[in-house]
C-alpha cells in the first residue's frame, strides 16, 4: 500500500471503491489494528519530561483489553448506545481508554478542561451527561476544585468516575504521593471526604477499581455497533458561551481514519512511532495520534498529561524524539516556532520523517526555517471537527507545496464554490478562483446538537450530494492542490477591499526579531475596518513598534494591507490547543476604537465591556459617566455595526 503522490493516485484509489469489509465501528477498527500484532507496543506514557524514559507501555493486546474493560464498566453503570459518557481529563492513558471504551458502550463527549467551570458545566448539561470521568483531587491540580461546585447543576449526571493521578506514579515514591493525595482530599473536601462534597444523587467510583473488575475478553453488553450509531460529541468554535457541539457517527470516524490511512500508505503502520502532544479533547489528537495509528498497528507515545504545555516538553523535545525514535508528530504553528528556539545540541533526530501541521495556516518563512534547521519536512494539511478531522494534506510521496493545504483525501469530495449573499450555491469555481470551500463524504458529521447552529451549514449544489460549508475561503490549482485564502470572518474589510490577514502576518514573521504575528480588523467609522497587527517578539529581541511599522511598509506589497498600528505584546493569546485566539485581539481593538471615538466626541465613559454572545455575536456594554450626554453617545456608537447597550453609573 503505497502513499499518495499525486491527484491521480487519489482517483485510482476511488475507482477501487470503499472496501466491502470496512469496520462498522471505532472499536472494530482498533480490533483490526490489534490483529496485525497483539504483542507490538500500542501506547506508551511518561508522566514528566524530566524523565521521558520512565514509561508505562501497553501492547496492542493490553490496549484492547483495557478498552473493553472500560466499555464493560460503563455498561454496568447503565450506559447504553444513546447515553453520554463525558470526560474532562488531561492526556492520560485513561483518557484513551475512556474515549474508545466509551464509544463501544455509548456516546463520548470530550470537554476542554481549560474552560471556565460554568462553561464546562453548560456543555455537560447540554449533552445530557450520564457518566462523567474526571480527575480526583490531587496536589498541584485545580480541576476538582473548579468543577466540584458545578456538579449540583447537572440534573442528568448519575455517576462520577474519578481518575487518581497516584495510579500513574510508577516509582518508589508512590506511597508518599498517595499520602499527599489523601491530604489534598481532606483539605478540599473536609471531614465528609469526597462523598460529602458530591450531591447524593451522584454515585462516585474509582476508575481503576471499576475497570479491573470487568472482563476484557469481549463486550459484555453483546452490542453490535452500527456505523450509523453516534460515537462522539466534540465542541467546536469559541471558548465563551455554549460552543457548537458536533455529533459524529462511528461511520464518520472510521471513514476518515481509513482514508487517511490510504493516503499515508505504509508510512504509518507497524514499527512507526507517533508523538501525541496535542490535547485529546481535540479531534486532531484523537484521530491523527489515536484512531489512525491504532487502526494500523503503529505506536503512540503520550508525553505528559499536559502534552506540549507540560513543563520541559518543548525544551526537551529533541531528547524525547531521540529516546523514543519518534517518526511523526503533529503540532500547531506556534509549537514549530517555539521548537526553532530549542537547540538540537547533537541529539540524534534522524528517526523523524515528518512534522504535521493542520490547525491553522503556517507562515512559509517558519516552514523554511524549520526545515533548514532540522532537516525534517513539514506537511501542511486541513481539517475540521465537522468533517471528523482531516480533509486535505500535502502528499507524503509527492510534491509538497509550502503554503498549500495539499490534496483532498480519497473518499471525500472537496471544492471551492461561489455562493451568493444569502449563502446559496451559484457555481463551482474555476481553477485558481477563490471561493468558499465545501466538503462532502462519509466523514462529514451528522450535524450540531442545536439546530439553530446549522444556519448556512449545508449547501445544495444540485448534484444530490450533502455539502458542508466550511466557512473557509480557498482555491484549487490545476494539479488539485488546495490553498486557503482566509476565513470569511477573519477577512479585514477596508473600504470594501478584502484583506487576507496572512498578507500581513507572513511578511512580519520574516523580521528577525518576530516570533509570531496576528492581524485583525480595527473598527473604523470611515473605512469600516483598518488592519492592526499584534506581534510577539523572540526572546531577547529589542525591536520597537516604530521599527516594525517601517519594516511592514516595505515588506507588505499590498498597500491597503499595511497595518495602521503595530502592537507588541508579551504573549499572543492562545486557545487550549495552541492556536492564536484572534477574538481576544479583536475585542481589544473594538474596545479601544469605541473609547477613542467617544473621547473625541467629548463623551466621558466609565467602562466599555466587549463580550462574545453566542446568539448576537459581539455584544458591547458602555457605562456612561453621569455627566455624559446620552444622545451624543448614541450618535457616535450608531456608527459602529455592533449591538451596544448604554448604562448609567449607579451612585
Amino acid at each position: 500500500m503505497h502513499p499518495v503522490a499525486t491527484m491521480g493516485d487519489i482517483l485510482e484509489l476511488e475507482r477501487a471503491g470503499w472496501p466491502a469489509d470496512l469496520p462498522e465501528s471505532t472499536y472494530e477498527m482498533i480490533q483490526r489494528g490489534v490483529a496485525i500484532n497483539q504483542e507490538a507496543p500500542a501506547l506508551s506514557f511518561f508522566l514528566t519530561a524530566e524523565d521521558p524514559c520512565n514509561v508505562e507501555v501497553w501492547s496492542y493486546g493490553e490496549l484492547l483489553r483495557r478498552i473493553t474493560q472500560t466499555a464493560n464498566f460503563f455498561q454496568t453503570l447503565g450506559v447504553g448506545k444513546d447515553d453520554v459518557v463525558s470526560f474532562i481529563l488531561p492526556n492520560l492513558p485513561e483518557t484513551h481508554f475512556t474515549l474508545w471504551g466509551g464509544q463501544a458502550a455509548g456516546i463520548v463527549a470530550a470537554v476542554n478542561p481549560f474552560l471556565e467551570p460554568s462553561a464546562m458545566a453548560a456543555i455537560l448539561a447540554a449533552v445530557g451527561t450520564k457518566v462523567l470521568v474526571t480527575l480526583a483531587p490531587f496536589p498541584q491540580t485545580d480541576l476538582w476544585s473548579r468543577l466540584q461546585p458545578e456538579l449540583a447543576k447537572l440534573s442528568t449526571l448519575e455517576h462520577l468516575v474519578l481518575v487518581n493521578l497516584t495510579d500513574r506514579v510508577v516509582d518508589a515514591n508512590k506511597e508518599g504521593v498517595r499520602l499527599l493525595q489523601e491530604q489534598e482530599v481532606a483539605r478540599l473536601c473536609g471531614g465528609g471526604g469526597l462523598r460529602g462534597s458530591v450531591p447524593m444523587h451522584i454515585a462516585i467510583h474509582d476508575f481503576w477499581e471499576g475497570v479491573r473488575s470487568q472482563s476484557g475478553d469481549r463486550l459484555s453488553s453483546g452490542r453490535r455497533i452500527s456505523s450509523n450509531d453516534y460515537s462522539s460529541l466534540f465542541c467546536t468554535g469559541g471558548t465563551t458561551g455554549l460552543p457548537k457541539i458536533a455529533m459524529r457517527r462511528h461511520g464518520n470516524e472510521v471513514a476518515n481514519a481509513w482514508s487517511a490511512a490510504r493516503f499515508w500508505g505504509e508510512e504509518i503502520g507497524p514499527g512507526k512511532t507517533l508523538f501525541c502532544g496535542l490535547p485529546l479533547f481535540h479531534v486532531n489528537a484523537a484521530l491523527v495520534t489515536g484512531l489512525l495509528p491504532f487502526s494500523r498497528g503503529a505506536h503512540v507515545v503520550l508525553g505528559t498529561p499536559q502534552g506540549y504545555r507540560g513543563e520541559g516538553v518543548v525544551a526537551r523535545f529533541w531528547e524525547i524524539v531521540e529516546r523514543h525514535h519518534i517518526n511523526f508528530f503533529s503540532a500547531v504553528p506556534t509549537i514549530y516556532g517555539s521548537l526553532l528556539q530549542v537547540p538540537i545540541a547533537g541529539r540524534d533526530i534522524s528517526s523523524l520523517e515528518y512534522g504535521l501541521c493542520g490547525a491553522a495556516p503556517m507562515a512559509p518563512e517558519i516552514i523554511r526555517k524549520f526545515e533548514a534547521y532540522t532537516g525534517v519536512r513539514i506537511l501542511e494539511g486541513y481539517g475540521l471537527t465537522e468533517a471528523t478531522c482531516v480533509s486535505a494534506m500535502n502528499p507524503p510521496a509527492g510534491e509538497r507545496r509550502p503554503g498549500s493545504i495539499g490534496l483532498r483525501l480519497p473518499g471525500q469530495m472537496m471544492k471551492a464554490a461561489m455562493l451568493d449573499d444569502q449563502g446559496n450555491y451559484v457555481r463551482d469555481c474555476a481553477v485558481d478562483e477563490v471561493g468558499v470551500l465545501l466538503v462532502s463524504g462519509p466523514n462529514v458529521f451528522a450535524g450540531y446538537r442545536l439546530a439553530e447552529h446549522e444556519a448556512g451549514l449545508w449547501i445544495n449544489c444540485g448534484d444530490g450530494l450533502r455539502w458542508l460549508n466550511t466557512g473557509d475561503l480557498g482555491r484549487q490549482d490545476s494539479d488539485g492542490y488546495f490553498w486557503l485564502a482566509g476565513r470569511k470572518k477573519d477577512l479585514i474589510i477596508r473600504g470594501g477591499h478584502n484583506i487576507d490577514p496572512a498578507a500581513i502576518e507572513e511578511p512580519l514573521v520574516h523580521h528577525p526579531g518576530v516570533q509570531a504575528a496576528a492581524a485583525v480588523g480595527r473598527p473604523d467609522i470611515h473605512a469600516g475596518e483598518l488592519p492592526v497587527a499584534y506581534v510577539q517578539l523572540k526572546a531577547g529581541s529589542m525591536a520597537t513598534e516604530s521599527e516594525l511599522a517601517e519594516f511592514a511598509r516595505t515588506a507588505i506589497a499590498e498597500r491597503a494591507a499595511v497595518p495602521k498600528h503595530i502592537r507588541i505584546i508579551e504573549q499572543l493569546p492562545l486557545t487550549a490547543v495552541g492556536k492564536i485566539f484572534k477574538p481576544a485581539l479583536r475585542e481589544r481593538e473594538i474596545q479601544d476604537a469605541l473609547a477613542v471615538a467617544l473621547r473625541d466626541a467629548a463623551v466621558p465613559v466609565l467602562d466599555i465591556i466587549v463580550a462574545s454572545d453566542p446568539k448576537r455575536g459581539v455584544a458591547i456594554t458602555v457605562k456612561l459617566d453621569d455627566r455624559a450626554d446620552e444622545g451624543k453617545a448614541r450618535a457616535v456608537l450608531e456608527c459602529f455595526p455592533f449591538v451596544i447597550s448604554l448604562q448609567r453609573s449607579i451612585q
